[in-house]
């Protein structure tokens, strides 16, 4: 008789089987990202031509309102780091239509019948999520270096903090995109619940200043995770000012995290009962 209990396996220790089977589920999630590349190229698409767009055809336009100085190059530096993390959003949002995909179509209930680490089905997805989301962005930064970005007066210390920064902002919003996951009843209705994910760096400071945002719009942008994160990594990469960024945008990293976690884990087992 199955139940939904994980069975045991007496010869080895817990930790030893969670890590091979959250390798395994990696392994998984890899495989069919390759055989499947067309969501992920899908949502790259959308910083990659968001970048073109605005550096040449509203290049000039918007660096002269973002204190550029009709500065072309100067809006190229400023607009990249904001283009950095909303890849990351973007990339997150197939996390989401993966793992939605995997419980509608049954796959999930099948793990839970088999000799596994239960919650190796998760990390799986999340550590798949974190690996595209730091492919994207390397992909994204290229592209940058090719329409002019320069980041000269950054040390190594301060590339390997933007870098910590990145992997720490996908970590947390792939686990939320998890619990999004969860909760869709199919993949589409997963799409349209990471939506946000995308929409929030469009209402931050990612194309424009706060200072010279409309005041009814700007709380939005103050107030929500992508600010601060943006704002450290211009202080990292062009040498601008951080302040209370740094902090915000480690906490909003580490506060998102704990949630999508406790929110994703609790979905997952409340599911298998």
């Amino acid at each position: 008789m199955t139940t939904n209990s994980t069975p045991a396996h007496p010869s080895t220790p817990t930790t030893g089987f969670a890590l091979r089977d959250s390798l395994t589920m990696l392994r998984r999630n890899l495989l069919h990202a390759r055989r499947y590349p067309s969501l992920t190229l899908n949502l790259l698409l959308t910083p990659i031509l968001l970048l073109l767009l605005f550096v040449y055809v509203f290049g000039d336009t918007m660096s002269a309102g973002s204190g550029g100085g009709a500065d072309r190059s100067a809006y190229v530096a400023y607009l990249t780091p904001g283009l950095l993390l909303m890849t990351i959003g973007a990339t997150v949002v197939g996390t989401a239509v993966s793992v939605a995909m995997d419980m509608s179509e049954g796959i999930i209930a099948r793990f839970r019948t088999m000799p596994i680490h239960r919650g190796s089905v998760i990390v799986g997805h999340v550590v798949n999520g974190v690996l595209q989301s730091v492919a994207s962005v390397v992909l994204v930064a290229l592209v940058a270096l090719a329409t002019g970005f320069r980041s000269t007066d950054a040390s190594a210390l301060e590339w390997l903090a933007a870098l910590g920064l990145l992997v720490l902002f996908a970590t947390a919003l792939t686990w939320i995109a998890v619990g999004m996951g969860l909760i869709s009843p199919n993949a589409e209705a997963a799409s349209n619940t990471a939506t946000p994910l995308i929409l929030l760096p469009l209402l931050s400071s990612a194309f424009v200043p706060l200072d010279n945002m409309p005041g009814w719009i700007r709380p939005v942008a103050e107030y929500q995770p992508f600010t601060p994160a943006i704002e450290t990594l211009r202080g990292l990469l062009l040498g601008t000012g951080i302040g209370h960024n740094g902090w915000l945008a480690v906490a909003w990293c580490v506060g998102l995290t704990v949630l999508g976690y406790f929110w994703a884990t609790a979905k997952f087992h409340r599911d298998a009962k």
